[in-house]
């Protein structure tokens, strides 16, 4: 029992490396209000060990073999709905902190965070709150003001193109860069170079000069009112 008989926390561990996953158990053992009753090496393990332990929060890593965090949260949230997920990783980009919160994450720490910042975000999401770090607050802010992405056009896309591609390829006849496009959709740059290629091969087009008089081609965009 904790001061004033409250229970602990009972707390599962997730993370592929050895050596951190044993340094945040032994961290959390020096925390008040928080007990530590597993811990797993992948999100295969960890999904058994809620299944066995029934613990309050996991604290989950996010990229590990077999089974990454993501994956192990949404079958987590899935079939054991009594227990909440914190991410602590390493990233903090939005390619690893919207799918986290998607799949049902109620917290997201990186692991510069100290004790008693993860005391708090425990306790938060076991009140029914976010536990969320400032850093992460912050990203989430930025992501709100920013302007959303362009409409998917309303015509069906030529040539197979999916959405996103269609997306990209309207981005690029108005003379984005492929930076500029990674902000604009929330997406890696390697993500938006994925996609050129993709609908460079679905389409034919050898370069962006191509794209650009495809897109006006096609009705996709529209040029400038004189």
């Amino acid at each position: 029992m904790t001061e004033g008989g409250k229970k602990p926390a009972r707390v599962v561990v997730v993370d592929d490396q050895t050596v951190v996953r044993e340094g945040i158990v032994m961290l959390l053992g020096l925390l008040p209000g928080l007990e530590v009753v597993g811990a797993a090496g992948d999100g295969e393990e960890a999904v058994r060990l809620v299944g066995e332990l029934a613990p309050d929060v996991v604290l989950m890593d996010l990229r590990m073999p077999r089974c990454d965090g993501v994956e192990a949260t949404r079958r987590i949230r899935s079939q054991y709905p009594g227990t909440q997920v914190v991410v602590l990783t390493t990233f903090a980009d939005d390619e690893s902190l919207f799918p986290a919160l998607r799949a049902g994450a109620r917290g997201y720490l990186t692991k510069d965070a100290g004790g008693d910042e993860i005391v708090r975000a425990v306790e938060s999401v076991l009140s029914g709150d976010a536990g969320l770090s400032p850093s992460i607050q912050r990203r989430l802010l930025e992501r709100l003001s920013q302007p959303e992405p362009p409409p998917a056009p309303a015509a069906e896309a030529p040539d197979g193109l999916t959405v996103r591609e269609t997306e990209v390829l309207v981005l690029i006849a108005e003379g984005l860069s492929n930076q500029e496009i990674a902000r604009r959709l929330h997406v890696s740059t390697a993500t938006v170079k994925t996609h050129i290629n993709n609908l460079f091969a679905k389409t034919g087009l050898k370069d962006r000069a191509q794209a650009v008089r495809y897109a006006y081609g096609k009705g996709l965009v529209r040029p400038p009112a004189n």
